[in-house]
Formats: structure tokens, sequence, C-alpha cells
């Protein structure tokens, strides 16, 4: 029973809703007999860009590429450090078929440790711009051809060659491991 009054109701309801919008309306006011025209849709022609003021017809308008003038974005902020050492005086290489180790003289290193008792015998040598480098027996080091002859528990002799008025001399230097206190 409740269920047929719901349904009863909501019919009702429907009923009202549908017929109260129609009956509400103002005397005076009759519906449109005729259906509204559609406005013509007016044609508006592309913009035309006006020709800048400072060019004139029949100039090329392509800018110049003249880079002439520009910075390079690839060149680096940071000015590269020049080489030190000179070319070879017994083997006449240039800078740039040196190696870094060997661009600066031997009396500027300074031997940071020694590694005794495996295999071959090693050393850690410092450039004066502070690069470490791992050194071994028959390695080259300076400016003067210097090559590492022997490594011991505290020094690193190296046989330097040089040119003393047409005759190739050579001279044994050594790199002392400094002593701790």
């Amino acid at each position: 029973m409740k269920k047929r009054n719901s349904q009863y109701f909501l019919m009702v309801f429907l009923l009202f809703g549908l017929l109260l919008p129609a009956g509400c309306k103002k005397e005076g006011q009759s519906p449109p007999s005729q259906p509204a025209k559609p406005v013509p849709a007016v044609k508006v022609p592309p913009p035309v860009q006006k020709q800048p003021s400072s060019a004139k017809i029949g100039e090329n308008l392509v800018p110049s590429l003249d880079f002439n003038n520009r910075k390079d974005p690839f060149k680096s902020f940071v000015a590269p450090k020049a080489q030190v050492a000179k070319p070879s005086a017994s083997t006449g290489k240039s800078i740039k078929d040196l190696l870094p180790i060997q661009s600066y003289e031997l009396s500027k290193f300074k031997v940071a440790g020694i590694i005794v008792g495996l295999k071959e015998n090693t050393a850690l040598v410092v450039d004066p711009a502070g690069k470490g480098y791992v050194v071994k027996q028959g390695m080259l080091i300076g400016s003067d051809d210097g090559k590492i002859t022997r490594i011991t528990a505290t020094t690193i002799e190296v046989v330097e060659s040089f040119n003393d008025n047409g005759r190739i001399r050579k001279k044994t230097s050594k790199l002392i491991l400094p002593q701790k206190k």
C-alpha cells in the first residue's frame, strides 16, 4: 500500500511540474509564430601585416648572419694554464707531444709516498700544480727527458740527459721522500 501511495504522489508531482510552467503566462504575450532568422555571417578579410617603416620595398629582408662581434658560447670562462716546459733538448719534441708529467723540471716535483715490496716498487709524486702521479721504474719524468731508473724505500733515482755544447750528457738526480717526525 505504501508503494502504491508513493507512486501516486510521484505521478501527481510530475504532472504539476509539467503543467505549471505552461499555465503561468502573462497577458499580452503571445508565443512567436515564426522562428527567428539566422543572422548572415560576415566574412572578415585576413589582417594584412604592414611593412616596417625602416624597410624598403624590394630590399632583402633576411637578416645577415655576421657573428664577428658576438661572444663564443662554447669558449671556456677559465683561461687554460700556460705550459711551463720548453721543447725537449735531445729529442726535439714539441710541448704538445709531451706528457703532463714531463712539463715541469725534475726539482719541482715532491715525493708524497713510496710503496716497496710488491711486484715492482711504485711512488707517488706531486707536481707544482698539485696533481699527483703514480710512477714506476722506466717511466719518463721532468722536462729534460728524465727516466726513472730505480725506486728504493726512501728515494727515486732519475737519469736526465741534457745538451752541453753539442754533447749529450747524463746526470743522475734523486728525489727524496721526506721523513716523518
